[in-house]
């Protein structure tokens, strides 16, 4: 059983990668409507996919860099679609979006020179974050306006996640995955002293 659950859940981890393209090419084609609902349906798998790897116990590094990957994906979709669909949104708002853009940069380029790969921490900041970027992204291509203040509450949390997982990035000497977040580091850290 765990042996096909863990190939159930990375293929549904593996439906998100090959959507993402997908969506890419249905903004491209300005198929706005097959886009607004394959990106929500991206996102729940989103949410399937880590809650049978909990439930089942079958998380894998393979899984969390696929996981991973998958999120950063739909979300480079999601924006490309604003950019597209939504441009005076990303006009009014550049400011915020520049400052999440370098964070999230400087926490990549930081990963790949001390891990030699991305990380893959899944604090619960950053799960955090997720659920409120996914619920904004999805609402502002189905709503006729964008919800502005769970914009801003969704860029405050994802600024507080990326600056935590570069934080985690230089205090973790080593690659690990499924890091609840720096309180707990620093826990482990204690216990180790004591």
């Amino acid at each position: 059983m765990v042996r096909r659950s863990y190939y159930i859940i990375n293929g549904i981890t593996v439906y998100r990668l090959l959507a993402a393209p997908l969506m890419v090419i249905f903004i491209f084609n300005r198929n706005l409507d097959l886009f607004k609902w394959l990106l929500p349906l991206s996102f729940f798998t989103d949410l399937v996919d880590g809650y049978l790897a909990r439930k089942f116990k079958v998380t894998s590094i393979l899984g969390t860099k696929l996981d991973s990957i998958a999120d950063d994906l739909t979300i480079v979709a999601a924006v490309i679609g604003i950019f597209v669909f939504k441009p005076g949104f990303i006009r009014e708002n550049i400011l915020v979006i520049s400052i999440m853009l370098v964070l999230y940069v400087l926490q990549i380029v930081l990963s790949l020179v001390r891990y030699h790969k991305l990380s893959g921490f899944h604090t619960y900041t950053a799960k955090t974050a997720a659920i409120l970027q996914g619920t904004f992204l999805i609402l502002v291509f189905i709503l006729s306006e964008p919800i502005y203040w769970l914009f801003y509450l969704a860029a405050f949390v994802t600024t507080l996640d990326l600056i935590e997982e570069t934080i985690l990035v230089l205090l973790l000497p080593e690659w690990e995955a499924n890091v609840k977040g720096i309180y707990w580091v620093m826990q482990k850290r204690k216990k180790k002293r004591n």
